[in-house]
């Protein structure tokens, strides 16, 4: 058997469920990877609870030596994002502005979630300040990176960055995090790793610091699409029942406006293939205008939901401690000072139209497919010595997955790259509440992938 932290969440329960592993063993050798002095770890992470963890890991090993166990996730070495509560902790959002802020008293719900199933909670993972980028840089606590082409130091996507690291590097074999514009699937698609993006009303925001309540939801990142489901069973309110899909009765979309603009050549060819392998399986692949795409630009062009929300959420920090905030990322909440409720009106307005109009356009496809974002991932040192290349660059990885937070739909990254090669992600997308098929469908495809020519890394 390989290296106990070299496999998958799914692989870890199922060798849990054999006694051919223990907790102990497991988050031992997680914690021991996130204190190594060579490794990611004092970047990916914000806290790490390796005392609780440890005592976490003794009660489960317990349990189950006593036949007992609480989920199938339990003893599981999981890691939450910087804005989930943790009672007892601060909750900083990746920022020093609430670096000394006063401790939650209580967990979030998915926190409580995790505990309950058993899962060993190993700490917070570094962010992009307050989740305003999608690029992972932080200026405060350092950036993780990526872990393909390591001695280049690429972002690792954000703004769930370290969230994806704590993944790659085998701190933890599953994380949470938060995907407001695409903060799951970026840095999914960024590290090589699966994303899933689900419905936001799925999963509970209670004790989740919020970026935009219009746009925020929950999500999950893993090696693949079964783990990713595992962890989702435990912090969603209804867990998925999935179906047997087969590929040659399906019917998948690829938008032809904005989604395909501007790829660099290593994504557009790794995107044709995917495509090519799918359509091989058997599968019909479809070109569709959606021309409503080229809509959100203009409706988003004051800085939508995100900036009037956000900066309603900040305006007292901002009045106080403006100076401590990421000044790229206190600009862009600052484009909300403008905003009223006229403006939200708007929006809704405009959302529930736009969502209407496109939910027509798609219903009768079982999947819409993209890139999730349209390049491979850049220097941290290149995007933090240009403020024009960063927003430049945060704006298109952003754009895709966006598509879906506006949509409120469900979507997931999938790794559709060579071995070896730098990651790239499919992205498979599809309307609100459709996440049951959507899975079902994106495990299929990840088989297809998987035993095709493409041999994506996992």
């Amino acid at each position: 058997m390989n290296s106990p932290l070299s496999l998958s969440l799914q692989q870890v329960i199922e060798q849990l469920a054999l006694n051919n592993l223990t907790p102990d063993q497991l988050t031992a050798q997680a914690l021991a990877n996130i204190a190594s002095s060579d490794g990611e770890g004092a970047l990916a992470f914000t806290q790490v609870y390796d005392q609780w963890a440890r005592e976490q890991a003794a009660a489960s090993t317990r349990r189950r030596e006593a036949g007992i166990s609480l989920s199938p996730l339990d003893g599981v070495p999981v890691s939450v994002k910087d804005l989930f509560d943790v009672a007892g902790k601060i909750t900083t959002g990746g920022s020093r502005v609430l670096a000394d802020a006063p401790a939650a008293v209580a967990n979030a719900e998915i926190v409580n979630r995790l505990l309950q199933a058993g899962a060993i909670v190993i700490g917070k993972t570094n962010m992009t300040e307050f989740a305003y980028s999608g690029l992972g840089i932080n200026p405060h606590y350092g950036t993780p990176a990526n872990p393909w082409d390591r001695q280049a130091r690429r972002i690792p996507g954000g703004s769930s960055s370290g969230a994806a690291v704590s993944v790659s590097d085998e701190m933890c074999f599953g994380a949470v995090g938060s995907d407001t514009g695409g903060s799951v699937r970026i840095p999914a698609a960024f590290c090589g790793l699966t994303g899933f993006k689900p419905t936001a009303r799925r999963i509970s925001m209670a004790g989740v610091l919020p970026l935009s309540a219009s746009l925020d939801s929950v999500g999950t990142i893993a090696h693949d699409v079964a783990s990713c489901v595992a962890l989702d069973a435990v912090i969603a309110q209804n867990s998925l029942s999935l179906t047997k899909k087969t590929l040659s009765s399906a019917h998948f979309a690829v938008p032809q406006t904005l989604v395909l603009d501007g790829l660099d050549d290593e994504v557009s060819a790794v995107f044709t293939r995917a495509i090519a392998s799918l359509k091989q399986a058997g599968a019909q692949v479809t070109e569709i205008p959606l021309t409503e795409l080229g809509e959100l630009a203009a409706i988003n062009a004051s800085g939508g939901f995100t900036a009037l929300e956000s900066w309603a959420w900040h305006k007292p920090l901002i009045a106080e401690r403006a100076d401590s905030y990421d000044p790229r990322v206190v600009s862009r909440i600052r484009r909300g000072e403008s905003l009223g409720e006229n403006d939200r009106r708007r929006l809704e307005q405009q959302r529930d139209d736009w969502q209407q109009r496109v939910s027509t356009q798609i219903q009768h496809y079982d999947a819409l497919l993209m890139p999730t974002v349209p390049m491979i991932a850049p220097t941290i040192s290149e995007l933090e010595s240009n403020e024009e290349t960063y927003f430049r660059i945060n704006g298109a990885v952003l754009r895709n997955p966006s598509v879906i937070n506006f949509l409120d739909g469900c979507a997931l990254s999938l790794p559709c790259q060579a071995k070896g090669a730098a990651p790239v992600g499919l992205m498979v997308a599809a309307l609100p509440m459709h996440d049951e098929a959507l899975v079902s469908w994106a495990l299929e495809i990840e088989r297809c992938l998987q035993s095709s020519s493409i041999n994506p890394m996992y």
